[in-house]
């Protein structure tokens, strides 16, 4: 077999670690284009763009709230029109994305630099691509993953406490689903077999919450800078980025994209739902009771869903619960990196036995 493992050109994190901005862009090129989420345009922004421009020219420009088409195509003929030959995103998850794929468009460095750690997006080599009405369209493999990923963990420590959480959620799958891919094997994101470097971090990932998830939460409520809070931001961004594109992917991610397609589910995170289809996938792949006395403990712990009330789906019908299965069960998507073959009727009742486990604990 041969191993595939790609990362980020640089990875910086900590407190402050913004101010840096404005030496690396000229180490990539002449002219930064910043994309920035309308929070970022209005809270980082104008302080951050006086500095910058006592050392390298920019232009900013606020993003259009959603990755699309039309919003990429909008950003790349502006910073071509412009001259800019540094694309630097500034906000969440698809603020990032697009600005991955401008870069990709424009055969640009690009330079991300995330404003909470609820998602592992920033460290890949992809960018998925909605529609305006807010389904995934399509995703977009780049050539190259980001030249620098910038975390100021004084920031990470001022966004909402809901989003950090979501950030666990999404990385306590990346043990359990590269830990598949390990096993059966299959193969990981970037089209080759997870290497043992890979699979290490994942563990670590998975450690790393149980430790410091509950701490960190903590932090965060107090808008403060810990170490607990700069392991969590770490493990949600880094070693979560690392896990999931280089080790793999498996059944609780394609639980997610199942969820994705209840409208019931829209007002919950990327993380959350992640979250939950982990919980279902311990029961599809027949975890052992202790494992599962541990991930739920942790869910508990920090706040994230264990029953199908916490994601909205409260007196769900069995009928879209099919819907979700036969999604997660699609020809293409990574549930089928699990050990043992996968069915739809399987998919249904994990998904009630992670609802029932999680409402027995709660009474």
């Amino acid at each position: 077999m041969i191993t595939s493992t790609i990362f980020p050109g640089k990875y910086i994190q900590g407190s402050g670690a913004i101010n840096r901005l404005g030496k690396l862009i000229p180490r990539y090129g002449t002219k930064g284009f910043l994309i920035c989420s309308p929070s970022a345009f209005e809270t980082i922004l104008p302080s951050l763009k006086s500095s910058l421009e006592d050392t390298v020219p920019v232009i900013a420009e606020r993003f259009g709230r959603e990755c699309t088409d039309e919003e990429i195509t909008r950003l790349s003929d502006l910073a071509q029109r412009e001259a800019c030959d540094v694309i630097v995103g500034i906000g969440g998850g698809k603020t990032l994305d697009t600005a991955k794929a401008v870069s990709h468009g424009l055969g640009c460095p690009v330079l991300l630099v995330p404003t909470i750690a609820s998602t592992d997006a920033p460290c890949s080599a992809i960018s998925v691509i909605y529609r305006s009405t807010g389904q995934v369209k399509r995703v977009i493999s780049l050539v190259r993953n980001p030249d620098v990923v910038l975390v100021d963990t004084d920031i990470i420590a001022r966004s909402p406490v809901r989003l950090l959480v979501a950030g666990m959620g999404d990385a306590l799958a990346t043990w359990f689903e590269a830990e598949s891919c390990m096993l059966k094997p299959a193969r990981n994101m970037a089209g080759g077999y997870g290497s043992a470097a890979v699979f290490t971090l994942a563990r670590l990932c998975y450690d790393q919450l149980l430790q410091y998830g509950v701490e960190a939460k903590d932090a965060c409520e107090a808008g403060m800078v810990t170490p607990a809070l700069e392991q969590i931001t770490e493990a949600n961004i880094l070693l979560s980025g690392l896990g999931f594109e280089s080790g793999g992917l498996g059944a609780a991610h394609a639980i997610h994209d199942g969820f994705t397609a209840l409208e019931q589910c829209h007002d919950y995170y990327h993380g959350e739902k992640v979250a939950f289809g982990l919980l279902a996938s311990l029961f599809l792949t027949g975890k052992p009771k202790e494992i599962v006395d541990e991930v739920y403990s942790f869910c508990e712990s920090v706040g994230l869903p264990s029953t199908f009330a916490d994601i909205g789906l409260d007196g769900v019908s069995d009928d879209d619960l099919q819907k979700v299965a036969r999604i997660a069960c699609g020809a293409k998507e990574s549930i089928h990196n699990e050990l043992a073959p996968v069915t739809p009727e399987a998919v249904v009742a994990s998904l009630k036995e992670a609802d029932a486990e999680g409402t027995r604990r709660k009474h």
